[in-house]
């Protein structure tokens, strides 16, 4: 079950770097940089990957 985990963390990791392309604060030569269709893309990575990531830490049996 930590492969959810590790999934969610990355979308989380890859959506913040969309968002800091699509809104221009992370500058370079893509096609990505001041495009808010990809900021918008990143929000929706980063809200899909932390529900994915609490959902598989939530439901793991606690260890006394």
């Amino acid at each position: 079950m930590r492969g959810r985990v590790i999934t969610g963390a990355s979308m989380v990791l890859v959506g913040a770097i969309w968002v800091g392309q699509g809104l221009g604060i992370l500058r370079g030569s893509s096609f990505m940089v001041d495009d808010m269709r990809w900021a918008v893309t990143g929000l929706v990575a980063i809200a899909f990957g932390l529900v994915l990531a609490i959902t598989d830490w939530r439901s793991r049996p606690r260890e006394r």
